[in-house]
């Protein structure tokens, strides 16, 4: 009878040792799964500098390969930050198998083929940086969460997806800068976004009366239009802008010369997520 009072104890005791053995493999599990499709990424990609032939390796651990950042709670991959590394080959449709990713960087490489439509699957990630060619895919607006979307000084040709933009109702910063592959209308899906600070759509053959929707960007900050066929009607469009850190010329809008900004603006807001992220 003197002993019966630990048997509580004992069975708490056994319950909690399940619970961290149960929670260790469902972890291990997980990431075992990034694992693989970081490797399904490099057996895809060409390495002339051996950046990721050296370093992703079972051997190591992900959270410490070159270009990946994991959140210390569940050490899953939270960022894949690959640019300006000189990789070229396709992206393998493993990537979208990244369900805690929040930050994508893969731009200043030499990656061809479409982009992998799995891709889709990321609802988490924040922000995106890409350099590719062909057409943008029809499913490039399933990013509800996206803040940051930059495609510039990309072989991108076509237009751009009429709902492109339909479910990026967070989209703060967008850069289309394409190498004159763009052409048709800007999608009225874009005047959805009413949270854009900074727009770039530059050195493209988009074309059309400028709609006047754009006065829904109340916390507009930088527009650049140069170098495309559109045009504006009202000067009421030039006049609500007055106080745009850079507006560059239209064709009935001149106000001052054209000052081209590097693309590197990233709202304070996403910049602070993205560390506190890594503590999840």
């Amino acid at each position: 009878m003197g002993n019966t009072r630990f048997i509580p104890a004992l069975t708490v005791a056994l319950l909690l040792l399940n619970f961290v053995v149960s929670f260790s493999t469902k972890t291990t599990t997980n990431i075992s799964i990034d694992q693989s499709a970081l490797l399904a990424l490099k057996a895809h990609v060409i390495d002339p500098q051996n950046l990721l032939t050296t370093n992703w390796s079972s051997a190591f651990n992900i959270c410490k390969w070159i270009g990946v950042t994991c959140g210390s709670r569940h050490q899953r991959v939270i960022a894949l930050d690959l640019s300006n590394m000189n990789l070229s080959g396709t992206v393998s449709p493993h990537i979208g198998n990244l369900s805690f990713l929040t930050w994508l960087n893969m731009k200043n490489n030499n990656f061809h083929g479409p982009l992998p439509a799995q891709l889709a699957n990321l609802h988490r990630v924040k922000y995106i940086q890409l350099s590719f060619n062909g057409e943008i895919p029809s499913w490039f607006g399933s990013f509800p969460k996206l803040q940051y979307l930059s495609l510039s000084h990309n072989n991108f040709r076509g237009e751009i997806p009429s709902d492109m933009f339909e479910g990026q109702p967070r989209l703060q910063v967008l850069y289309f800068l394409a190498k004159d592959g763009l052409f048709g209308k800007i999608p009225m899906s874009l005047f959805k976004c009413k949270e854009l600070q900074d727009i770039s759509l530059a050195n493209n053959k988009l074309e059309g009366i400028l709609p006047k929707e754009i006065k829904n960007f109340t916390m507009l900050w930088t527009l650049q239009l140069h170098n495309n066929l559109i045009e504006v009607k009202t000067k009421s469009i030039c006049t609500q802008f007055w106080h745009l850190k850079n507006l560059l010329s239209f064709s009935d809008c001149s106000i001052g010369k054209p000052q081209i900004l590097s693309s590197s603006f990233i709202p304070n807001s996403l910049e602070a997520e993205f560390h506190l992220y890594q503590y999840f």
